[in-house]
């Protein structure tokens, strides 16, 4: 009778054992899924970038990809940012909450401030990102034009045009700062410099994928990524048109706040996330008949008589990745209809554009802009070295039914 008992007393350890490494299995398996899920078909993984200087962000950028589609699309996060930051239960800058080495708070604000699920995070401080440029053989970058420490041109740190940073220039370029001389701000140069390292990665993803390569490029970053992750993200990066790459600003009105200037989001917030759910939308689809990954130019004018709301709204569009490239008055201040005038010559895109502001009143036009040889339409760029005249591929004609954000049909 003993020998009974414990045998089933093994019996039942043994039933035990394997439920709960069944039970591990399937949690493994489920977070595997899961990681797999974000950069499988149809979509989009969300990553978190931080340059990090001083144990604050430099630069923080949310990059949104499709590996269905191979499109993706950056959005930066300034520091001053202003929320209500649940963190310390006041209104502050965003990147009050960021601690170096535990950015989970930082991350949950980003998540509620976009409307999204933040997937993976990447952070490099200023030291370790100097190293990863030199292992990637350095980073390509377009100064637009010379950085000067002063008036006398032998004191020029950057020359204009394109050129490699190593990684001692780039915590130069990334750091310095001198308002006097300067042409581009610290954030503007975090930008390029990010840019121009996205594409660099993509580049170098064979070298990177080295045992010993992954192993130093991975010392010199701090990530939730695993090894596989990692590496499948740097194959999807090289899928990535960068040049035609855009990181969209967060708009907002300044104020300021116990003695700190915010930053605080147009419409208490809700703009940004209606941007960032149309440009999850809009990378889930593939280029078919569409503009693909071109950037549609916009002209903004004002038929409704009230001061500075093409200006308003021209920043409204520019959120949702669109190029203004004229702002002004319509040849009527007493549009009563908002209407928008489509030269794009892309099937649906005026539908895309116009549902921005939900407006129902679309004309199409016959484009007078010049054809290439391919068919398409001459970009704004090579339209500049012709004596041909670009018109914007829309024109926006506010009326008075706009109400800032939407017209009112």
């Amino acid at each position: 009778m003993k020998k009974q008992i414990d045998f089933s007393i093994f019996l039942l350890a043994g039933i035990i054992l394997i439920a709960a490494a069944s039970v591990i299995s399937v949690f493994f398996i489920l977070n595997r899924d899961f990681a797999e899920t974000n950069f499988s078909e149809g979509r989009a993984s969300s990553t978190l970038f931080v340059i990090e200087h001083n144990e604050k962000p430099l630069g923080a950028y949310i990059l949104l990809y499709n590996q269905g589609t191979k499109r993706a699309v950056g959005f930066e996060v300034p520091g001053e940012v202003g929320l209500i930051l649940q963190q310390i239960n006041r209104v502050d800058r965003i990147d009050t909450v960021y601690q170096s080495g535990k950015i989970e708070p930082y991350i949950k604000e980003i998540g509620k401030l976009l409307g999204i699920k933040v997937n993976y995070n990447i952070v490099f401080d200023m030291d370790k990102l100097a190293g990863a440029v030199d292992l990637l053989e350095g980073v390509n970058i377009f100064i637009p034009g010379d950085i000067k420490i002063s008036d006398s041109g032998d004191h020029i740190l950057f020359s204009s045009g394109f050129t490699k940073l190593d990684g001692d220039k780039t915590i130069e370029y990334l750091t310095y700062q001198n308002p006097d001389y300067d042409i581009e701000t610290p954030q503007q140069r975090s930008q390029r410099f990010f840019t121009g390292f996205l594409k660099r990665l993509g580049e170098k993803k064979d070298f990177l994928k080295s045992a010993d390569v992954n192993q130093l490029f991975q010392s010199y970053i701090k990530t939730n990524m695993d090894k596989r992750i990692l590496a499948q993200f740097i194959d999807e990066l090289a899928y990535v048109d960068i040049d035609r790459f855009t990181i969209s600003p967060i708009g907002g009105n300044l104020r300021e706040v116990s003695g700190k200037q915010l930053l605080f989001p147009y419409y208490e917030g809700s703009l940004i996330k209606d941007i960032v759910r149309q440009t999850l939308n809009s990378l889930a689809q593939r280029n078919g008949n569409t503009g693909g990954n071109r950037i549609f130019t916009v002209e903004v004018l004002n038929g409704a008589g009230i001061a500075g709301l093409a200006g308003r709204t021209a920043e409204l569009i520019r959120g949702f990745g669109y190029d203004v490239i004229n702002i002004g008055n319509a040849d009527s201040a007493d549009y009563e209809f908002t209407e928008i005038v489509d030269r794009s010559n892309f099937g649906g895109e005026a539908e895309k554009f116009a549902g921005i502001i939900n407006c129902k009143r679309i004309v199409t036009a016959q484009s007078d802009n010049a054809l290439q040889e391919d068919g398409t339409v001459m970009s704004p760029e090579d339209a500049a070295y012709s004596p041909y005249e670009y018109k914007a591929d829309f024109t926006l004609i506010i009326g008075r039914d706009f109400n800032g954000r939407y017209t009112q049909n």
